[in-house]
């Protein structure tokens, strides 16, 4: 079940002490497969339910945090935005204390697994899921900070061209502040 392995993926980040970044959410970076395994659950699918704002504000529950996700406002769900006419960077959307951003750029693997008895051991493709806190990963930035670059090739503004755009390296600082996941597809 979807849910509960999320709920327990989180549970056990929280039960290592891996700290939660200011907004009190964890970090997944997930790639699409799993993303479309996510959206065919129906708990997930339950925060469609009552959108929202794309605000977090207790008097108003219904000004839920992830709202601009379904209400394709943007900048949500791993999009970019624009606010009063300037481009912004996703914000992603949460749930289950997580808040998800997708990336096409993580690696695709198989694993020789049993799921069930009728089928016995077979080769299965798994998408990535990348829980981590703050401090799990260290960025040097060389240049310009993250950055959305647009093209003015836009086909009489029929299109919008734009890429991120951030020179960085990457380490890992701490592994125990990280757990990965797998989406099989069978």
């Amino acid at each position: 079940d979807v849910t509960t392995d999320l709920l327990e993926v989180v549970k056990d980040m929280r039960k290592r002490n891996v700290p939660t970044f200011a907004d009190g959410y964890y970090r997944c970076i997930v790639d699409p497969t799993a993303m479309m395994h996510l959206r065919q659950n129906s708990d997930f699918r339950e925060i469609a339910r009552y959108p929202g704002q794309g605000m977090m504000d207790p008097m108003n529950p219904i000004g839920g945090p992830s709202a601009n996700f379904f209400q394709g406002m943007g900048p949500a769900y791993g999009q970019a935005g624009f606010v009063a006419g300037q481009p912004v960077m996703p914000t992603g959307f949460l749930f289950e204390g997580v808040r998800w951003f997708e990336s096409t750029n993580l690696p695709e693997t198989s694993y020789n697994l049993k799921i069930d008895e009728a089928t016995g051991l077979a080769d299965y493709d798994a998408a990535q899921l990348i829980f981590f806190g703050p401090q799990a990963v260290g960025v040097g930035i060389g240049g310009n900070n993250a950055q959305i670059l647009l093209n003015n090739n836009d086909d009489f503004s029929r299109f919008i061209i734009m890429i991120w755009s951030l020179f960085a390296g990457f380490e890992t600082l701490n592994k125990d502040f990280i757990s990965v996941g797998y989406s099989f597809v069978y």
